[in-house]
């Protein structure tokens, strides 16, 4: 256990928000000078803080606070009828775990997931420099779970995070030509999947934001406990017509 009273961190200036329109959003560093490893890391995940490259950051933005950590409980999960059937259509796919590097072929698939859904993003234009920076870590205990087809073509990458109570879900990208697979979900199901076969209590998601779409999907994965201050609690499900 580290002595987190000795971290310091550093607070960027006030931006545009990624999230929600006409807002401005701040967000808090771990010092980059610290030295971080797999343990802070994961006490620092129990706090709401998330990975991009080699940093540790979470939202700290005045008067809101709309982004609320999240993570699955894992071996409580109920798969909605929806999912089971996901499932069953992506039946024919490989898992692969392989090191988190740059290859060609995953670099591919990314940038081509990034040019065809997230045009107006921040990660736009992809590149192999940003691809590096963001998706991999000197310190943390990181795997690319690669999902190839029958054919052995690479169709989706799950960018996971090994934590002490946990797998951290970082990033996922995959074929954007291949919508009725729903291959971003399938991997989020996998993965929930492989934290209860490892025998670990959570799978994070990082932040659910309500009034967002894009990220307000999480709720689907219940029970999915949101930090609240310093607590973490569960929210409630949803009602029996949505879990169709």
């Amino acid at each position: 256990m580290s002595d987190l009273s000795e971290l310091r961190f550093f607070r960027t200036p006030a931006h545009p928000c990624s999230y929600l329109e006409e807002r401005q959003a701040a967000t808090l560093f771990v010092d980059p000078q610290t030295r971080l490893d797999a343990g802070l890391y994961s006490e620092l995940s129990r706090l709401g803080f998330r990975r991009s490259g080699d940093y540790l950051y979470r939202p700290h933005c005045d008067g809101c606070r709309a982004c609320v950590p999240a993570r699955v409980r894992v071996a409580d999960f109920q798969p909605r009828r929806r999912h089971k059937r996901l499932r069953r259509r992506n039946a024919d796919l490989t898992v692969s775990e392989e090191p988190a590097r740059y290859t060609r072929e995953v670099y591919s698939l990314y940038a081509r997931y990034i040019d065809q859904r997230h045009g107006d993003g921040d990660m736009f234009p992809p590149s192999e420099e940003q691809f590096t920076s963001f998706l991999t870590c000197d310190w943390a205990d990181t795997r690319f779970y690669c999902f190839r087809d029958p054919r052995r073509r690479l169709v989706a990458v799950a960018v996971t995070d090994l934590l002490d109570d946990g797998l951290s879900a970082v990033y996922t990208f995959f074929d954007p030509d291949q919508p009725d697979r729903g291959l971003g979900v399938n991997a989020l199901l996998w993965q929930i999947e492989a934290a209860h076969a490892r025998g670990m209590p959570y799978l994070y998601l990082g932040y659910w934001i309500r009034q967002c779409q894009k990220m307000s999907y999480k709720s689907q994965y219940q029970p999915l406990e949101l930090l609240d201050g310093g607590n973490w609690r569960e929210l409630p499900g949803p009602d029996a017509e949505s879990r169709r």
